[in-house]
């Protein structure tokens, strides 16, 4: 029996396991959390593990599982995890692909990294809405007195709380709430914390961009968007068709 393993925590990595399943190809999800595994849900030809892997976990994972395939469907900004994915499957001689999330237009101001995010806003004294989630609570933290003037939306997982507060920020200024974001949903987040910067990543149609910028225009605030870091890999389509040709 031919398999596959699929790296997700992404929407399209849910989309392409839910597939697989449904298309009769079984497969393996790895996920970093207990909140991924529980949307992934699981099924006869679907399988979930749970947890963070360094590289030299994902080359034990890769070797056990004698997979056909590998597809690294984690999130446009997981960088880390793309690098050591790859690095694990080249090692073990495993075929590796990438699903890439489909791209959408850009609105308002653009930076290329992390550090020109936080140059920029603390090039201002403005009350700022980030959308970046808990992992850049570091990188939000180097904003000039961002316990005052820093919210941030993050997932309501366990102990999020403390985490935002060993990182400066006031508990009070954290929104923790499970997507997706309508733009009606993100129109009251951007007033409940009288934001006047929203800052995002570019994560595209699936990831609620275009409600994020739309919920903007609508409350008259600026927008600051983290470019993607530039890939080479295949699309949702383009990667049904090489399982069905391969699998």
């Amino acid at each position: 029996m031919k398999k596959i393993l699929i790296f997700g925590g992404s929407t399209e990595g849910r989309e392409l396991a839910q597939w697989c399943a449904a298309n009769e190809i079984y497969a393996d999800v790895s996920v970093t959390t207990d909140y991924g595994a529980r949307l992934l849900g699981s099924g006869e030809r679907l399988n979930v593990f749970t947890g963070k892997l360094d590289c030299a976990e994902m080359k034990v994972l890769i070797n056990a599982g004698d997979y056909a395939a590998v597809v690294d469907a984690t999130h446009p900004y997981a960088t880390e995890a793309t690098a050591n994915i790859s690095e694990a499957c080249a090692e073990t001689q495993t075929p590796y692909y990438r699903l890439l999330r489909g791209e959408c237009e850009v609105s308002g101001t653009c930076v290329q990294n992390l550090d020109e995010l936080v140059s920029l806003l603390n090039a201002t004294n403005k009350v700022i809405l980030s959308t970046l989630g808990s992992k850049e609570f570091a990188v939000m933290s180097k904003v000039n007195n961002c316990r005052q003037r820093v919210w941030c939306r993050v997932l309501p997982v366990d102990g999020i709380n403390e985490i935002c507060e060993s990182n400066g920020f006031d508990a009070a200024h954290i929104i923790a709430e499970k997507p997706p974001y309508s733009v009606e949903r993100n129109i009251a987040h951007i007033r409940s914390s009288g934001a006047e910067i929203l800052v995002t990543k570019e994560c595209g149609i699936k990831g609620g961009y275009p409600e994020k910028i739309e919920a903007a225009k609508q409350c008259g605030i600026e927008t600051i968007t983290v470019m993607r870091p530039k890939e080479n890999g295949y699309s949702f389509d383009d990667m049904t068709g090489i399982l069905t040709e391969k699998i």
